[in-house]
């Protein structure tokens, strides 16, 4: 039986912690200064990371790298539209804003590559489409989410320079820097990865807390709760089963195909957080974050499953 995430359960906990005591008065405007030093480390971070070098060395296999981005920044932005279009009252406009923006957002870094690795698939491409991805959903998510949402201020003069002063601009820095420090960041990623994921539940804490107070429990019902649970994995479910097909049409071998599958098909609770944080007011971050949260932990479990599938027809045809 797969072990309780540890991070899912740390979620849970800001999120609850939130409902029970949530930020108010003074204290609130701290922690909001707090948390957007704290999106800086992480873009900083991310900028040191993620390394140009695997982009490059993987980008001949320019088919499987263009379709993970149709994938990831075209796809499913169309469901999302498609889904909200033909059932609009599923939920109510604040919460499907939250699953517009989830479409809108870049594929995972680590764990799409932990599971290619499981699944015996190609890894080095994984690793250039998971990066690609990252950096090209710096500059295309906030374009497409003030495209797919329609919400005026997502995309104002404000909105540009809080994406250029907290995401973009240490980004470059990191990557900028990342000769001089990438030797660092590969020796400490333990402590790295504890400070990022630190931050994301700080983020999610301080946007839940806003959230509680706009009144989110007496909004989302049980039934809601469902009804986001069966979106979340609705758009899932579509998005590996064409993913899949596209892989088998264009005749990618198995190894380039679980790259696809599983690149393709993930979204980032890393990046999605901390942008939620700046392009949305917080009377309704909250409200943005929670289906990424719940997409989250369904990515996992589901995209585990299919790595388990592929190592075992793998390692069988060994």
């Amino acid at each position: 039986m797969r072990k309780i995430d540890p991070f899912l359960t740390a979620l849970i906990c800001a999120v609850l912690l939130a409902t029970v005591f949530p930020c108010k008065g003074n204290a609130t405007l701290i922690l909001e200064y707090v948390t957007d030093a704290c999106i800086m480390v992480m873009f900083f971070m991310q900028g040191i990371k993620l390394e140009r070098r695997a982009i490059l060395e993987n980008m001949r296999n320019w088919k499987l790298q263009g379709l993970v981005l149709a994938c990831t920044f075209l796809l499913f932005p169309l469901l999302g539209v498609a889904l909200h279009a033909l059932a609009p009252g599923l939920l109510d406009s604040n919460t499907w804003l939250g699953v517009l923006f989830l479409c809108c957002l870049p594929s995972t870094v680590q764990s799409s590559i932990a599971l290619t690795s499981l699944a015996n698939g190609n890894v080095a491409a994984s690793i250039c489409a998971a990066t690609l991805s990252n950096i090209a959903g710096i500059f295309i998510t906030p374009v497409l989410v003030s495209v797919v949402l329609h919400t005026q201020g997502v995309w104002s003069a404000q909105a540009i320079t809080d994406i250029a002063v907290q995401l973009l601009l240490p980004f470059v820095a990191g990557q900028l820097l990342q000769p001089v420090l990438h030797k660092w960041a590969h020796r400490n990623k333990k402590i790295i990865s504890i400070t990022d994921r630190s931050s994301i539940l700080l983020v999610v804490y301080t946007a839940f807390s806003h959230a509680v107070v706009e009144g989110i429990w007496s909004q989302l019902d049980l039934q809601s709760i469902i009804s986001l649970v069966a979106i979340d994995v609705g758009i899932l479910l579509l998005v590996l089963l064409i993913t899949q097909l596209l892989g088998k049409a264009c005749g990618f071998p198995s190894r380039d195909e679980v790259s696809l599958i599983l690149c393709g098909s993930k979204k980032s609770l890393a990046s999605g957080v901390p942008m939620a944080n700046v392009l949305f007011p917080a009377s309704i971050a909250g409200f943005i974050i929670l289906p990424l949260i719940l997409y989250h932990q369904i990515q996992l479990f589901l995209c585990t499953l299919i790595a388990r599938h592929y190592h075992t027809k793998h390692s069988s045809d060994v």
